[in-house]
């Protein structure tokens, strides 16, 4: 526990060193706020939290992308990388450190858009519905997390952060995050479901009270996160063969 509580403490503290990188983790969610949720949802209080919500699951997922699929790519092309992998504490306290420092960037990039909705929103949530909702904000980061490791050992920084990209933002729109939920286009309603996106925006719509989880997206959500567990997986193994060989 020591070792994983030094490692978190490293990498936390490598990350705060630069400040436009916490500045822009809470940006893109909060900005997401002010843009699409404050003027077109602001004053209907199921409407403005469901879109909290979604908004909630956007910086989750920016988070955990960003945090591991360009910060671990970064970190493999310094010296530094190879030389922790020959330590003997192993694998697990550095993989197990990753995990946590992404669920402290997203603890920093879910602040911002919780005070644009509780200020200059009409969304309505009890103190027990906001406590389950974080915790389904947890379990919706899951394959998230595994998709930013398999990314982050897989690819060189220049590419990784490409690739990010083009994760996010059509996984974003195609699971609905940014669209009305009850009078969403036809399209995104036809592919919706079978992204982690939406899986994962419905698990923190009926944790804050609204609506239950549809079967199909929660059969994908579970696929999407057996697939990115073992994608990253095999790119971590990959990464320490090629090494070490």
């Amino acid at each position: 526990m020591s070792l994983l509580l030094t490692h978190t403490r490293y990498q936390f503290m490598e990350n705060i060193r630069v400040p436009i990188a916490l500045i822009g983790n809470g940006f893109f969610p909060a900005a997401s706020m002010l843009f699409f949720v404050v003027p077109f949802a602001g004053d209907h209080p199921v409407g403005a939290t469901l879109a909290t919500a979604s908004m909630l699951v956007f910086a989750v997922m920016s988070s955990a992308l960003f945090t591991h699929g360009l910060g671990i790519a970064e970190d493999r092309a310094q010296p530094w990388d190879p030389y922790t992998r020959t330590l003997p504490a192993g694998p697990w306290p550095r993989f197990g450190a990753r995990i946590l420092n992404a669920l402290a960037m997203t603890t920093i990039g879910i602040v911002p858009v919780l005070l644009v909705a509780a200020l200059l929103t009409e969304a309505v949530v009890t103190p027990a519905r906001l406590l389950l909702g974080l915790g389904a904000l947890v379990v919706a980061s899951v394959p998230f997390q595994l998709l930013g490791l398999f990314i982050g050992y897989a690819l060189p920084a220049k590419a990784a952060i490409a690739v990010v990209q083009l994760t996010l933002f059509p996984m974003a729109v195609g699971g609905g995050l940014f669209m009305n939920p009850v009078d969403a286009p036809a399209f995104i309603e036809l592919v919706a479901p079978f992204l982690p996106s939406r899986g994962a925006v419905e698990l923190v719509w009926a944790a804050v009270g609204h609506g239950t989880p549809g079967t199909l997206s929660m059969a994908m959500f579970g696929l999407w996160t057996l697939v990115a567990g073992a994608l990253a997986v095999w790119a971590y193994r990959r990464d320490e063969g090629r090494r070490f060989s």
